[in-house]
């Protein structure tokens, strides 16, 4: 299988590359800067028109960029890079897809649990209504922006992530180093639903639905996230465990400062929500590390 990947470089990109080639597949890496390798094509999404060559005769895409909402303080100006690197970019690889000769079965397009927003810790799965605040509506856009793929019979699947845990970045490689030293905090009260799913368990999800070609249903949002959500005192606790560090809990941030040292992006670490991955369950994927200490063991031991 020829697959195109955009976002290669991040997290999730650059284990999912290493899985398919390992799995004898041809990977092609879009990126935005000029290619170093054979297996680069550069190919800018927002700037690409329809029926870019680059895209013909792939079988597939995963898209997986996207500017980082944690990289930033949400500023006016960072918030509309989030929203264009996601919305207007799916807009226009969508379209070029549908264009492409011949077109791809299936574009595989990273998404996130921001859809659902604030549940205050309520059970959600993929058929609950998308929440009202900011990443809420830019999921709701991101997602609506693959219409022209769909319409042109291409399978999209929507990876509604929540927290992927692997030591190599992301939000793991940020509270690992405070709790090595016994030292990470609770954020807030500590009471806020988490929802995650380790890296591992992210690429087998993302090769689940990839591979699906022709499954019936097997496509629109599929909650990537463990089936035990924990709370930040759950994951503070487990990650102060694995390092075999004493877990103080009365180490805290008060909501207070961290919306005043973060702004709106604080949103990020006080929000609780606990998604299930109920269609990936009904369609028979079993997780690898459906606990957060089994996935924190492996994914630190990696």
């Amino acid at each position: 299988m020829k697959v195109a990947v955009t976002g290669s470089s991040g997290l999730i990109g650059t284990a999912l590359t290493a899985r398919l080639r390992a799995d004898g597949h041809q990977v092609i890496r879009l990126v935005r800067r000029p290619p170093r390798g054979a297996d680069e094509v550069r190919w800018d999404p927002r700037a690409a028109d329809a029926g870019d060559p680059a895209l013909d005769g792939i079988d597939a895409c995963v898209h997986l960029a996207g500017a980082g909402v944690g990289d930033h303080r949400w500023t006016p100006r960072y918030k509309a890079e989030i929203r264009a690197s996601r919305v207007l970019a799916t807009g226009a690889l969508a379209t070029a897809l549908a264009a492409a000769r011949p077109a791809p079965k299936v574009l595989v397009a990273a998404s996130a649990i921001g859809w659902y927003g604030d549940t205050r810790g309520s059970e959600v799965t993929e058929d609950a209504p998308a929440g009202r605040g900011f990443l809420s509506r830019v999921v709701h856009d991101w997602e609506a922006a693959a219409e022209p793929a769909r319409r042109a019979g291409i399978r999209v699947v929507h990876l509604r992530s929540g927290l992927v845990l692997g030591r190599a970045g992301g939000v793991l490689a940020r509270l690992a180093a405070p709790a090595r030293f016994g030292l990470l905090p609770r954020f807030g009260d500590g009471g806020q639903v988490m929802s995650w799913i380790s890296l591992t368990d992210e690429i087998r999800a993302i090769r689940f639905l990839l591979d699906a070609d022709g499954a019936e249903g097997r496509s629109g949002p599929y909650n990537l996230t463990a089936p035990n959500p924990v709370t930040n005192s759950e994951l503070t606790a487990a990650l102060h465990y694995a390092f075999r560090r004493p877990d103080f809990s009365w180490l805290r941030v008060p909501e207070s400062v961290l919306r005043l040292a973060l702004g709106e992006m604080s949103s990020e670490l006080l929000t609780s929500a606990r998604v299930l991955p109920r269609r990936l369950a009904e369609a028979g994927f079993e997780f690898e590390h459906p606990t957060i200490g089994a996935a924190l063991a492996a994914e630190l031991a990696a």
